[in-house]
């Protein structure tokens, strides 16, 4: 299986365009602080712990350019490039905890040179954590699928989400990596098909039998019986709810509906013990995502849009929450 990362650093912060895909896997070298928030925004970066990782390194990256004479001045400096990068995506809370782990690295260091070589170790160790938690977390979650299981899920929550692995993606290719035939229902996960550009990608590049249905397919797949679990990722859990790609709670309702399993898989970093579903501020995008597609418009002119990232589903709908310390059933929640 395919074990190339999607954000490392070589002399520079590199990512893959995620924008790009299916078309051509295109490394995209990230120059400056501006263009990491752009690429973090326009999700040619996206999924919770690859965001994680994003948002270490743009500390390491800023405080690589900044040209600070003393520490005082950089840490200041640090401190606006962490801000401006955790306001680009509010809602995934992995973006702000890599953040904070690179700014707190840094505040512990004594020189500019100190600074520097601790932000981007702490970064480095993020990127490396990411993969071994995620291998982790896929052992775990590979004991609740069973040999023949057809298995739906909702975006893009393989190793592109991630640095490396995956969490609901992981969990399948480590199924299949201790023996087991698994095979996939992808939706193509409107209004930028990251189920069809990203989950179908990934899956034919691992050889792992896929098929690519409608959002709206979901329910009546589960009521003719082809469908054993869901397995989704999440972009934060908080007391009382999983903030996912718009779309998930559609499925958690329709699983619940037909008996099917509903799992979540996330690494811990992902987990906010702090607040619930109600302090959480919702991102919502540009409405061209919806009214266009490849330049094609779609609706009229003009026309009033919602268009939200994220919904929330209630923790009680959810089967299992799969983390690299082992299943958790609600209300049962890991310390974090």
């Amino acid at each position: 299986m395919c074990e190339s990362k999607t954000i490392w650093w070589d002399g520079g912060l590199w990512l893959i365009d995620q924008t790009r895909l299916p078309g051509e896997l295109l490394p995209l070298c990230i120059k400056s602080v501006r263009q990491l928030i752009e690429a973090i925004k326009t999700l040619r970066v996206r999924g919770a712990p690859a965001l994680g990782a994003a948002g270490a390194y743009g500390v390491a990256l800023a405080a690589e350019l900044c040209r600070a004479s003393n520490p005082l001045e950089l840490m200041t400096e640090l401190e606006n490039a962490a801000d401006m990068i955790k306001g680009s995506r509010p809602t995934a809370i992995n973006l702000s905890w890599g953040v904070d782990r690179a700014m707190r690295a840094a505040a512990l260091q004594e020189t500019v040179e100190e600074i520097r070589m601790a932000a981007l170790r702490e970064a480095e160790e993020i990127a490396d954590e990411d993969i071994r938690i995620n291998k982790a977390l896929g052992k775990n979650g590979a004991k609740l699928l069973d040999d023949e299981d057809h298995v739906l899920t909702h975006c893009n929550a393989g190793r592109l989400a991630c640095v490396g692995w995956g969490t609901a993606l992981g969990v399948v290719r480590s199924a299949v990596a201790a023996g087991k035939h698994i095979h996939v229902y992808a939706c193509e996960t409107r209004p930028l098909h990251q189920g069809s550009r990203l989950t179908a990608w990934e899956l034919d590049q691992d050889k792992i039998p896929v098929t690519l249905i409608c959002d709206s397919m979901s329910g009546s797949l589960m009521r003719k019986g082809k469908i054993d679990k869901v397995m989704v990722g999440a972009d934060r859990i908080t007391r009382d709810a999983v903030f996912n790609k718009i779309g998930t709670y559609s499925h958690a309702v329709l699983a619940r509906y037909h008996k099917v399993p509903f799992y979540v898989a996330a690494p811990l970093s992902t987990f906010d013990r702090l607040h619930q579903e109600e302090d959480i501020v919702v991102e919502e995008r540009d409405a061209e995502e919806i009214c266009t597609l490849a330049g094609v418009r779609l609706a009229p002119q003009g026309i009033e849009v919602y268009n939200p990232a994220f919904d929330a589903t209630p923790l009680e709908l959810v089967s299992g929450l799969i983390t690299e310390k082992g299943v958790f059933r609600p209300p049962l929640m890991p310390m974090v």
